[in-house]
């Protein structure tokens, strides 16, 4: 992943966004929380079921899970926290913490792409933040969460970028606002973090997490 090229925002007047069914996501069995197994099969199903439906419509359907990269970066021993203010885009989440950037893919990422999910990756690295150093990323794991409004409709492949330079910056600094920080020194942010960003530092912290949980019919 090459660095970060110039980007104007646009804003189309109705969204469409990637889903997919979500037992083609768990024909096996539904899972919640953080999963770091089985992603090529995971990722295979997503690009073979995918579709695009208004945002409108799939912002309260479970049943279509929007699908949101989620990138998580880190230079050498420090990661990066965001804090999303006032007027980020999602009003469900103002005012928490992240351990990383997310968006969901549209129609015009994917236009051309050979690989929908690595398009959408790109798009909101360029959209979230400005970096001039050397990139790579890896797919960390996935998040499936139930115990959120957000949570129940979005499912999250969490990708981890490591970069070679430490300056990195906001791209839209009227909605959120970020810092390098060692892992340990994030633990006074844990209990103000959106549920995804507990997940994934109990991951990367190698601490117990609500992972691999099996949902199961009563």
């Amino acid at each position: 992943m090459a660095a970060s090229r110039p980007y104007t925002q646009t804003v189309a007047p109705r969204e469409n966004v990637l889903v997919v069914p979500r037992p083609l996501l768990f024909p096996e069995g539904e899972w919640r929380g953080f999963r770091d197994t089985g992603l090529d099969t995971l990722l295979e199903r997503i690009r073979r079921g995918y579709h695009f439906r208004p945002r409108s419509e799939v912002e309260e359907d479970p049943t279509e899970p929007q699908i949101i990269p989620y990138v998580v970066f880190r230079h050498q021993d420090r990661y990066f926290l965001t804090h999303r203010l006032r007027r980020s885009s999602e009003r469900r989440l103002r005012h928490l913490y992240s351990l990383g950037v997310g968006g969901h893919i549209n129609p015009e990422d994917v236009d051309g792409a050979a690989d929908p999910i690595d398009a959408g990756l790109r798009r909101e690295w360029e959209e979230e933040v400005v970096y001039e150093g050397t990139v790579r990323h890896q797919l960390l794991g996935a998040i499936n969460d139930q115990t959120t409004d957000v949570g129940r409709v979005h499912f999250g492949l969490i990708f981890l970028v490591e970069g070679d330079r430490a300056e990195i910056s906001i791209r839209e600094v009227d909605k959120l606002a970020g810092a390098l920080l060692p892992l340990e020194a994030m633990r006074s942010y844990y209990l103000d973090m959106e549920s995804w960003s507990q997940l994934i530092f109990d991951h990367l912290a190698g601490q117990p997490s609500r992972s691999h949980q099996l949902l199961r019919e009563t």
